[in-house]
């Protein structure tokens, strides 16, 4: 693909606060796709956001918009971008439709009708103050403003979180009804995968600032196997990404390519949650042979 096949291009990004290193990680989500960025609590997906937006200073790489730096023009590619950070925490004694106008006065292309929209669509009270909606709609709310003006690159950061599995569904059909004109792009953090199991074209998964997994979602499943038995043996602790062992037998998450293992007793394809928990094993892989 050309550079302005792609939605977004993240090359060599590192952001180091010393205590936490982010990267060096690099992925590209093509034009008209749903990418979803998973991985535990602290993992760096947050960090990974911000360096893209810029609200954070880069301490290396580079981020690429439609083709263009982001460094090079950042307030013209930013108005491509419809940015939520989650649940709308600032300013809890004002009112939502006063915030609205706030902020529509930071974006030209900001329409009220379809803030209003959305509102409806969320069952949202735009003259309700902030302190009193529940942590789901200010989720609702965050996500109506950031959709209300003319994006092309919707970036959400744990966008269903703390919401109710009915409000999770119909924000997963929002997000898929957004790339249907085959023009826009969605790139949404979580830590709650079967949201991505419904939805997602596209996969990275992040532990601890490195970048671990990334690529189509089904060619990174199958890029794995979860191999299980009896006994775990030298061989497979040696290929192994990560392990569970009981004294009843192991399961590992093994590269498809190490494959036949010898002592693996059966196989099957893991689902990303799995792929998340056994790479977050890792070194620390769990032996519960007490």
């Amino acid at each position: 693909m050309d550079s302005e096949s792609y939605a977004l291009e993240v090359t060599e990004l590192v952001k180091d606060y010393g205590s936490f290193k982010l990267g060096p990680i690099s992925f590209a989500l093509p034009k008209g796709y749903i990418m979803g960025f998973v991985g535990r609590n602290g993992a760096g997906k947050s960090t990974t956001l911000k360096c893209i937006m810029r609200s954070v200073g880069l301490d290396g790489g580079t981020v690429k918009v439609f083709g263009e730096y982001v460094a090079e023009n950042e307030i013209r590619i930013k108005e491509k971008i419809a940015f939520s950070t989650g649940t709308f925490e600032s300013f809890p004694r004002a009112k939502a439709d006063t915030l609205a106008k706030v902020y529509a006065s930071f974006y030209p292309t900001f329409d009220f009708g379809k803030y209003d929209s959305l509102k409806k669509r969320f069952s949202l009270d735009g003259s309700k103050r902030l302190r009193e909606m529940s942590a789901g709609m200010r989720v609702k709310f965050s996500v109506a403003l950031a959709m209300s003006h003319d994006a092309r690159l919707y970036i959400f950061d744990e966008p269903t979180s703390g919401l109710d599995p009915v409000s999770r569904d119909e924000m997963l059909d929002l997000f898929a009804e957004l790339i249907e004109d085959g023009e826009k792009s969605v790139l949404f953090s979580t830590h709650i995968t079967s949201d991505l199991d419904k939805i997602a074209d596209y996969l990275a998964i992040i532990d601890d600032g490195c970048l671990i997994a990334n690529g189509e979602k089904d060619a990174v499943l199958a890029e794995h196997t979860l191999v299980s038995g009896a006994t775990l043996t030298g061989e497979i602790k040696d290929k192994a990404i990560g392990y569970k062992s009981t004294p009843l037998g192991f399961t590992a998450l093994v590269k498809s390519a190490d494959l036949p293992l010898k002592d693996a007793e059966h196989t099957a394809r893991p689902d990303i949650e799995q792929l998340m928990i056994y790479y977050s094993k890792g070194g620390r892989r769990n032996d519960n042979r007490n």
